[in-house]
């Protein structure tokens, strides 16, 4: 039975990927990339969230090279040498997404992003499934409107939550984002399932986290390699 419930999750956990091709999703964005001078343009990238995009660590130490958003920006850098790419970080340590949301027009939408990435659902326990997913799809709805590129982050962990289980709160939450992700057709790094897929074949949670709900350099750079997918 327990074989059986697994392998259901798992059928259950393909269904809520995003039905583009994440190689396809950022295809025309991937073009501008590659552009030389003076026939490319600035790319925004903009990680909108609370404290683990923030950058901090071990709080209240903030490590913000070392943190996901800056891993993709170098990683991207590398691989895409002519282009003007801006990093832009609104999260904000502590902030949920019924928060973020209130600021999402001046502080999001003003920055003009290809490419938005939100990562909330970590604090969004708080507030509860329903609020979160209102305030998840008032963001995408509007960043969709203007025909930006959005991804969704599952959470990462926090070490009181046994990752071995499947359906603790933050497993309700990826759910719920994979859900969205489904619905809207939009990008999904599933950072939860990564760092679930990691423990199962032999890592140690701690070696990934600098404190309890604060990943490290390694668990950033997990969470980088799921967006950088979308840039191969």
């Amino acid at each position: 039975m327990k074989l059986f419930y697994i392998s259901l999750f798992s059928i259950l956990l393909l269904s809520f990927q995003p039905r583009e091709n994440k190689s396809e999703y950022l295809s025309e964005l991937k073009v501008e990339l590659q552009k030389k001078w003076p026939g490319n343009r600035t790319i925004n990238l903009v990680f909108h969230g609370h404290s683990v995009p923030s950058g901090y660590f071990k709080t209240p130490i903030v490590n913000t090279l070392e943190s996901y958003p800056f891993l993709v920006y170098k990683e991207l850098t590398a691989q895409y040498p002519f282009a003007v790419i801006n990093l832009i970080n609104t999260a904000i340590g502590g902030e949920d997404s019924k928060s973020g949301v209130q600021r999402f027009e001046t502080e999001v939408l003003n920055h003009n992003p290809d490419v938005l990435f939100i990562d909330y659902a970590l604090n969004d326990r708080r507030i509860g499934l329903d609020s979160a997913k209102t305030a998840w799809e008032a963001m995408i709805q509007k960043a969709l409107e203007k025909d930006i590129k959005i991804i969704l982050l599952t959470p990462s962990p926090d070490q009181k939550v046994d990752l071995h289980e499947d359906d603790t709160i933050l497993d309700q939450h990826s759910m719920r984002i994979r859900e969205l992700a489904e619905k809207y057709e939009i990008g999904l790094a599933d950072t939860y399932e990564s760092f679930k897929e990691s423990v199962k074949t032999g890592s140690n949670l701690p070696d990934l986290m600098s404190q309890g709900n604060h990943p490290n350099e390694a668990g950033h750079a997990l969470i980088a390699k799921g967006i950088l997918e979308y840039f191969k």
